[in-house]
């Protein structure tokens, strides 16, 4: 009988389980407005950083002629890469590698300390969305009257006031979408040329996909992108431990929380009133008393909220503070006098501090050693060589020289290690005859010479010799060489 009851129970268990929907109906949440410390700091954070996404392509920097006058420029017609005197060159695609990596391990580095500090200040799916609720509140009111107007029947006054958000946050989106366009072309002159219908469809492609993405993502997905779709916080739990820095509840301070009454004692219960306003103010709607959660972005919100009641009841502040879990426990274990100081010196630290320095230095080195000159050497195979009419043995070269100054340069080129080596020279940028032929290499270009090497039968090689290309400027110093093979007839 009793394995009766317990298939029926299983049966039942399972009925339940098959009614229960794959996907959970979104509950939108309507973030509060406060006022507080790290409320004012999120808006100096998010004023900084949009001015910044928003400005940079307008600031003009002076190159000198036949050089684009944007300060910041990534010329994919062109093929580079332009921040302010600095020019990043295709082959040198490795400071982006860099650049990438250093900013990993920064944010490792980061989140060890100070948890999802990342994710509550400076990810742009936060600062957009509190710029879109920003423009929400303005035009729709605070947390409550949000939630009456969506509940309330369409209306004239309803209408406008959706309309007149919406077109809000589009025009933001597209001011979104033309900034980071504009990082890929002239600012002023594709402004002109989208309004007048003179740009290109692939300017007006990624104009409309990124105003698409950003109405979209701020304005109607919101914290669902930092819960289901952003895959960070997966994984960030592996560089936290018990010593980071992040949003807590005190619980051994807080509980057993309940309401509380003017003039009512406080003993036998805790300093949290459960009036909510953490939860009401949370842009994911998440309860900071339950935990660590992953939908916790670490924005401290939570903490303005808190201490703004604490403040009206009369208690000490930082119910919800900045701490560590080791903190945490001890506090628990032993009340407020066992405080665990934080460490920010330990093992992951270091190591994301040594690979942040690590990668930092070979960066600054390969920028320093960066010369403004760069020489290749592309030997002919077919054939290998060149029997002329009076002996003499030719082999034949493409040779480039890379000037990556804005400025236009002369080079003399040699070959060593081939005694009674004579160099020929095609090309329309040639200039002189013999020994003084100066190859002309226009300013931020690369020159393409055909150029070729013969020797005497004597001094031929018998089969292959390595020797080496070098290019002197006009004052006699080598800028750049290159090794090759010169092929002779095998004797």
């Amino acid at each position: 009988m009793d394995a009766g009851l317990k298939d029926e129970e299983a049966v039942s268990l399972n009925q339940r389980k098959a009614e229960l929907p794959l996907y959970v109906t979104r509950l939108k949440v309507y973030p509060r407005a406060i006022a507080g410390q790290w409320r004012r700091v999120k808006w100096a954070v998010l004023i900084v950083l949009l001015g910044l996404y928003y400005l940079v392509p307008w600031i003009r920097w002076d190159r000198g002629p036949g050089a684009p006058d944007q300060a910041i420029l990534i010329d994919l017609e062109g093929r580079r890469g332009w921040f302010f005197d600095v020019v990043i060159w295709p082959q040198e695609v490795y400071f982006v590698t860099g650049l990438l990596i250093l900013g990993a391990f920064g944010l490792f580095l980061a989140t060890s300390l100070f948890g999802r500090v990342w994710c509550g200040f400076t990810c742009p799916q936060t600062v957009w969305t509190d710029l879109f609720m920003w423009v929400e509140r303005l035009i729709e009111g605070d947390r409550n009257e949000r939630m009456r107007l969506d509940r309330a029947p369409m209306s004239p006054g309803k209408a406008a006031r959706k309309t007149a958000k919406h077109a809000a946050w589009l025009a933001i989106a597209a001011a979104t979408g033309g900034a980071w366009v504009f990082y890929y072309v002239d600012a002023p002159t594709t402004l002109v040329q989208i309004f007048r219908g003179e740009a290109s469809m692939e300017v007006y492609f990624f104009v409309g996909l990124f105003t698409a993405t950003t109405y979209l993502l701020a304005g109607w997905a919101r914290e669902q992108v930092c819960t289901y779709m952003c895959p960070w916080p997966r994984f960030q739990a592996a560089m936290l431990d018990e010593q980071s820095v992040i949003v807590t509840y005190q619980k051994w301070r807080g509980e057993p929380h309940g309401k509380h009454k003017a003039g009512e004692s406080w003993e036998g219960r805790g300093d949290c009133i459960d009036c909510r306003l953490c939860i009401a103010v949370c842009p994911t709607g998440i309860d900071i008393r339950d935990g660590q959660q992953i939908e916790c972005i670490g924005c401290g919100l939570c903490i303005d909220a808190c201490n703004q009641t604490m403040a009206k009841i009369d208690r000490p502040r930082d119910l919800i503070r900045w701490d560590t879990l080791a903190d945490q426990q001890a506090k628990e274990r032993g009340g407020a006098g066992a405080a665990t100081p934080w460490r920010p010196v330990r093992a992951r630290t270091i190591l994301y501090a040594l690979l942040l320095t690590l990668v930092a230095g070979v960066m600054a080195g390969a920028f320093l050693l960066r010369t403004d000159t760069d020489l290749t050497v592309q030997r002919d195979r077919s054939p290998n060589f060149v029997r002329l009419s009076n002996g003499d043995i030719r082999n034949a070269y493409t040779v480039k020289i890379q000037n990556k100054r804005q400025v236009e340069q002369r080079f003399q080129l040699a070959v060593a290690d081939l005694p009674s080596a004579r160099l020929g020279f095609v090309g329309a940028e040639v200039e002189g005859s013999g020994a003084t032929t100066q190859l002309v290499v226009h300013a931020d270009a690369v020159g393409t010479f055909r150029v070729f090497v013969t020797v005497p039968p004597g001094a031929a090689p018998s089969g292959s010799r390595s020797i080496e290309f070098q290019i002197r400027d006009p004052d006699g110093r080598e800028r750049a060489s290159h090794g090759a093979v010169f092929v002779g007839p095998a004797h």
